[in-house]
């Protein structure tokens, strides 16, 4: 069979055996009309490349309701006027050797299918370890009860934002928040009552600091917050307002009874050339000790 087809597979001009061929598909304009939707597309692409091209294909011949199909040598032949010439040799094989490429053909296609399987498992799989990952590191730095950050990771923000203050100069203060009488509340209204008295405090806590302040859960009934570029003032306004907040928080017990809770504050700022992470720390829970031996529900402000 030969055609003479357009760049785009517009047919132009063919012989009779193509003729014969045509007849099957009566709708056919274009070359890759002729063929299946994956062989067709291939056609535009070798017809596109405007190179020789030779490549064998199987080609379908309708009849009735059954679909018979010939095995062929093609060939692309680009011509001078950018026209393309077409042509196709039916391969003759004897039944064995058929029978023999058909299997390969079926064993190629199976390889596939199981090929993309395979693949689709690795990349569920892939995605069942990042979230495995991700469980993880979020175990190792976020405290279960709260989820503030808990000890380890806010005492590495505290040692990163000391390194950051010295480097460029610039202020930075810390806050240590404790739970006033919290061995009280268990002992009187059990574990369960203090884990959520810690619950609320530690939500309150996260959602009246600013932005870029961190908090942290720092060991048993205290919590840290960091201030990045905020004077012992700045802190100190802050505490006076989560004490407040604090003050107005009502816990419900068993339904029937409401708990009121406070807080006292240790406020320290980071004295330059002076202070470590460490040192600030202490000058911190030093503040809030006095805080307390004040009657607590307040903060107090280090040297």
């Amino acid at each position: 069979m030969i055609a003479l087809v357009e760049s785009d597979g517009t047919l132009v001009s063919w012989n009779r055996a193509f003729e014969s061929y045509k007849k099957f598909f009566p709708a056919a304009n274009k070359l890759g009309d002729f063929f299946s939707p994956d062989d067709g597309e291939q056609i535009a692409s070798k017809l596109h490349s405007k190179t020789k091209e030779h490549w064998i294909i199987k080609i379908p011949i309708p009849m009735g309701t059954d679909e018979f199909v010939i095995q062929c040598d093609c060939l692309l032949l680009p011509m001078e006027d950018g026209r393309v010439t077409f042509i196709a040799e039916e391969i003759h094989l004897d039944s064995a050797l058929q029978e023999v490429l058909e299997r390969l053909n079926k064993q190629v296609k199976l390889f596939q299918i199981e090929s993309e399987v395979t693949k689709k498992i690795a990349r569920n799989k892939q995605i069942e370890m990042e979230g495995y990952m991700a469980q993880a590191l979020e175990v190792t730095q976020i405290d279960a009860l709260t989820f503030l950050l808990n000890r380890r990771m806010i005492i590495k923000e505290l040692q990163d934002e000391v390194l950051r203050a010295e480097r460029y100069n610039s202020m930075l203060s810390i806050s240590i928040v404790d739970v006033d009488h919290f061995k009280t509340i268990n002992d009187t209204y059990g574990h369960q009552v203090g884990d959520e008295v810690l619950k609320k405090i530690a939500l309150r806590l996260q959602d009246h600091v600013r932005h870029p302040d961190v908090v942290g859960r720092y060991g048993g009934e205290e919590f840290l917050i960091l201030l990045p570029s905020s004077d012992a003032q700045a802190a100190a306004d802050q505490a006076m307002r989560l004490c407040k907040l604090m003050r107005e928080m009502i816990v419900n017990v068993n339904g029937d009874q409401n708990l009121g809770v406070t807080i006292s504050v240790g406020v320290a700022q980071l004295q330059h050339g002076v202070d470590t992470w460490d040192s600030l720390l202490n000058r911190a829970d030093n503040a809030m000790y006095a805080a307390k031996s004040k009657g607590r529900d307040g903060w107090a402000v280090a040297e």
